[in-house]
């Protein structure tokens, strides 16, 4: 049998459980953050993001009781968090569908552009923010929640492959964006 993940607030994972308002809110209160700036980066719109943020709290305490103890609590509340917040850019409109085939992940090659994306965090936040929905999500997932693309796959409901090669292509929009707009600074200031 594995050994439980250790919870440093178990005392409040427990007492909301047991239906304990005020427990709640407490937890509500040390993931609050946290959560809004996960489903934020995916759904890129501050008010769908609090909206699902809410809406993710109150599964996560109508179903605490499937919490086993086995990862963290904010390890398992991020991942309704992610799960609604894809709910929402499925419901919304269909991600774009993008034709992969012919794309082999080796043939696509990282050239000198790959340097453009060591610049300022708010340069690449506001280009990020500019990407289409698949692309924002993989990347979101990949770089900032930590996904590994076996588990993206898993979580968008999309082959590995398609994972990998979303992410080249998002990483090239990216640079892409990143580098118009770096162009038309540079012209508007000569």
């Amino acid at each position: 049998m594995e050994d439980k993940y250790i919870n440093i607030h178990q005392d409040l994972i427990d007492a909301c459980k047991e239906g304990n308002r005020n427990a709640q809110f407490k937890i509500y209160k040390l993931y609050y953050r946290a959560m809004f700036n996960t489903s934020l980066r995916i759904v890129n719109d501050t008010q769908e993001a609090e909206d699902v943020m809410q809406e993710s709290f109150l599964d996560a305490f109508r179903n605490i009781g499937r919490y086993t103890g086995e990862g963290s609590f904010g390890s398992w509340l991020k991942k309704i968090v992610i799960n609604n917040s894809l709910d929402v850019i499925r419901k919304s409109h269909e991600m774009v569908s993008i034709d992969e085939e012919g794309i082999d992940i080796q043939d696509v090659t990282e050239d000198h552009r790959e340097e453009e994306l060591k610049m300022q965090v708010n340069e690449v936040k506001e280009a990020i923010a500019g990407l289409p929905d698949s692309y924002r999500v993989i990347l979101s997932l990949f770089l900032f929640e930590g996904y590994d693309h076996e588990e993206i796959s898993s979580i968008l409901h999309i082959s590995n492959n398609l994972s990998r090669t979303r992410f080249v292509r998002a990483k090239q929009k990216l640079v892409k964006i990143i580098i118009e707009k770096r162009q038309k600074r540079s012209y508007h200031y000569n």
